[in-house]
């Protein structure tokens, strides 16, 4: 049986999709931040549906990466571009 290797396992862990849109370096690091982000929900909620965490501490975890994107999507110009 052949071992996986590390970069299998984060693969699997913490898999990657590939980014459509315009291609600016800022653009290219607020999707690196919301694939983040979407795989820390999901690990949070999955501990909150086994038990292991309260709805309350899942709920505060979950904001608190909110907040963390936003800053990040504030701090990269993302959006701030558009008409209004």
């Amino acid at each position: 049986m052949i071992q996986p290797t590390y970069q299998d396992k984060n693969s699997f862990l913490y898999p990657r999709s590939r980014y459509y849109g315009h291609l600016k370096p800022e653009n290219l690091v607020f999707n690196a931040n919301l694939q983040e982000f979407a795989q820390r929900v999901s690990y949070i909620t999955n501990l909150e549906t086994a038990g292991k965490l309260s709805t309350e501490e899942a709920f505060s975890k979950i904001e608190a990466l909110w907040k963390q994107l936003e800053g990040s999507k504030n701090n990269l110009g993302i959006g701030s571009d558009l008409p209004v």
